[in-house]
């Protein structure tokens, strides 16, 4: 099975899909390396999908800031 990013604007408006990995590491690797260039192409959250079945997300690209 593999594994792949749904790519998100923040209204949850499709951005595409990332390339498929083998693996959920190697998926997760890639997001964790990738974001910022993602967020510059105007992806605002990702989902993780195994296969079609969503496994995790949707997760914000962007920094929380805690307002304290």
């Amino acid at each position: 099975m593999s594994w792949t990013w749904g790519l998100e604007k923040s209204d949850g408006e499709s951005a595409g899909r990332s390339e498929a990995f083998e693996s959920r590491s190697d998926a997760e690797s890639w997001v964790g390396e990738s974001y910022p260039e993602l967020v510059e192409q105007g992806v605002d959250q990702v989902r993780l999908f195994e296969g079609e079945k969503e496994v995790f997300g949707p997760m914000s690209l962007h920094a929380e800031h805690d307002g304290g």
